[in-house]
């Protein structure tokens, strides 16, 4: 069973900016369900998460806010909340594209100074198509699989990047005890070369010393 009830609204006052049906048979789409989407998307802010999903009965809202609008389904409890939040991307990427086919980068002004509800109506038919592309099992399938694909793939190069990054740490480690070894050194060194000098410096008045002691010597004590 695919999606039965889908909204677009903005997020800064909740105007449904284009809305699409499924109603089925054996799960009609009742006045409730359109009053609680309502409130739903009215309570949404700026501040809210992101992405939620809402439990009412037998019934499951899922919501996904992106670049001030926000993105609403209904469906079956036991429709895939994966499934579902897939859903959801792939008809805001698509609204999304065709705003600004259609106005360019000043979507978002259009948007911001619409005040009829459902004043982008004609991307019903956009959203109707991906509604059928999820109602076949086989599809829904496919879709979770590439899904479940890609999430495999990202995490597989964050444990590489981690990897890497512990071998470029190790390096680092290694490098900086060579460091503290050589700085040691160095610092040996330069207390030798700190004594050299001062006996250095030191040894002509040593020298003198030692003469004049022995001139003093054999003259009163030989």
């Amino acid at each position: 069973m695919p999606p039965l009830l889908t909204q677009v609204a903005r997020i800064s006052d909740g105007l449904p900016l284009v809305a699409s049906q499924t109603p089925s048979p054996g799960t009609p789409l009742t006045n409730q369900h359109q009053k609680e989407a309502k409130d739903i998307l009215r309570k949404i802010t700026t501040g809210t998460p992101t992405k939620m999903s809402i439990t009412s009965g037998d019934m499951v809202f899922y919501y996904m806010t992106r670049d001030s609008l926000c993105f609403l389904t209904l469906a079956e409890a036991r429709y895939p909340k994966r499934l579902a939040f897939l859903y959801l991307d792939e008809v805001c990427d698509m609204i999304l594209s065709e705003l600004v086919k259609e106005f360019d980068n000043n979507w978002r002004a259009e948007v911001d100074k619409t005040a009829r509800p459902f004043a982008f109506i004609h991307y019903d038919p956009i959203i109707q198509r991906k509604q059928r592309e999820f109602q076949d099992e086989r599809q829904q399938r496919s879709k979770l699989n590439d899904d479940l694909s890609e999430i495999q793939s990202i995490m597989k190069k964050n444990i590489n990047d981690l990897l890497d990054r512990g071998e470029k740490l190790d390096n680092v480690q290694n490098i900086s005890q060579d460091l503290l070894k050589q700085s040691s050194g160095f610092k040996w060194g330069a207390r030798k070369l700190t004594w050299q000098a001062r006996l250095q410096q030191a040894a002509p008045i040593i020298a003198g010393i030692s003469i004049v002691g022995f001139v003093i010597y054999v003259k009163f004590f030989w």
